[in-house]
């Protein structure tokens, strides 16, 4: 038994991107795309979040026919589809210089976010090639952070020791927790922005936008990030490859994204319910 049917129907699917929507090679696979399709076909809203910025998730609208905001810097940001913006949540200027401190203390490399551009330290950095590619386009480099404190999206903490990405982490959330919001997007990415820019608000937005409950709203994401979207729907997903959080938190389990999972969960737990 794959589902529980209740009285309300799912009429809103809200995906993460990377490590769900995509699979490993950040490619959308046929049975991805025909999933979307069938969505579609059900008048199912279907929506996208991630860490990205806008600019990072255009190569998505066209060939999933994206018709709801999509939401940035995991909804920082919230653009439509010719990547005009319908409003945006930035960190508190005097809070982005201490915040940097405090990633490098833990030896993280700082990204910054600013309006549509994205600003690096160090172009040899970790990921840095990877994120390029990923969102297809390139940083600049900053020579003073001073300079890229107004207007900022997203602070991104960048390591491949995920004991410093966990210790940073909580040393954010432990010092300007009321002020930012602070979750690892990636094992090696810690994403920081306003407290109001989180998934589980994406969520509420798309609710409030649509005039849609949580109980006919379906998500599906891998990292902990997603556990806020998923206090905001009835039918949580997560990902095979997802943190084991992530699972624990969700009412349902799919395969992972080098196997179809994202597709895999809308055949056998979204589309029976609607």
């Amino acid at each position: 038994m794959w589902v529980h049917v209740t009285g309300d129907r799912i009429r809103l699917v809200i995906a993460d991107v990377d490590g769900t929507l995509v699979d490993p090679q950040k490619r959308l696979s046929e049975a991805a795309l025909a999933a979307v399709r069938a969505l579609h076909d059900a008048n199912v809203l279907f929506a996208i979040t991630s860490g990205r910025p806008p600019k990072g998730m255009v190569m998505l609208i066209d060939p999933l026919d994206l018709r709801t905001p999509l939401a940035g810097f995991n909804g920082a940001i919230f653009v439509r589809r010719d990547m005009s913006v319908i409003e945006q949540k930035t960190v508190a200027a005097d809070l982005v210089a201490p915040i940097a401190a405090a990633l490098n203390t833990f030896e993280l490399d700082v990204w910054i976010y600013q309006g549509t551009d994205w600003y690096i330290r160090n172009a040899q950095g970790p990921h840095v090639d990877k994120e390029s590619r990923t969102v297809q386009f390139a940083p600049k480099i900053m020579q003073n952070l001073t300079d890229h404190a107004d207007s900022v999206a997203k602070i991104v903490g960048v390591s491949d020791d995920p004991d410093a990405v966990a210790a940073a982490t909580e040393a954010v959330r432990r010092r300007f927790g009321q002020h930012v919001a602070a979750s690892p997007s990636r094992p090696y990415y810690l994403d920081i922005t306003h407290p109001a820019a989180n998934k589980g608000a994406v969520a509420q937005y798309l609710a409030a936008q649509y005039n849609i409950s949580s109980e006919q709203i379906a998500t599906i994401g891998d990292m902990p990030n997603d556990i806020m979207m998923f206090e905001h729907s009835r039918l949580t997903i997560a990902m095979g490859n997802a943190d084991e959080q992530v699972k624990a938190a969700a009412t349902e389990v799919t395969a992972s994204n080098d196997d179809d999972g994202f597709a895999k969960a809308v055949d056998r737990f979204i589309l029976p319910q609607t």
